[in-house]
């Protein structure tokens, strides 16, 4: 679906927009709606980013003060008991 939206811009912005829609073979409406894109996906990428190095540290196998490789080493030697 497609929905039409009116934008005002200064002179030299609407130029700026005719000659770089121009220059990529585009309409203005294809170029504005590439960069939006563009844009809208790099956010997001940085957004899962930011997120993935919050949990860096929570998965290093530590909960609290206790190891879990050092429980199953335990658990190993008590089984071999």
């Amino acid at each position: 679906m497609t929905i039409r939206k009116n934008f005002n811009f200064n002179e030299e912005t609407a130029k700026h927009l005719e000659e770089k829609a121009k220059r990529d073979k585009k309409t203005q409406t294809q170029y504005l709606e590439e960069l939006i894109e563009k844009d809208f996906r790099e956010e997001k990428r940085k957004r899962k980013l930011i997120a993935l190095e919050k949990l860096k540290g929570s998965l290093s196998g530590k909960i609290g003060d206790i190891d879990l490789k050092q429980i199953r080493i335990e658990r190993a030697v008590h089984r071999a008991k």
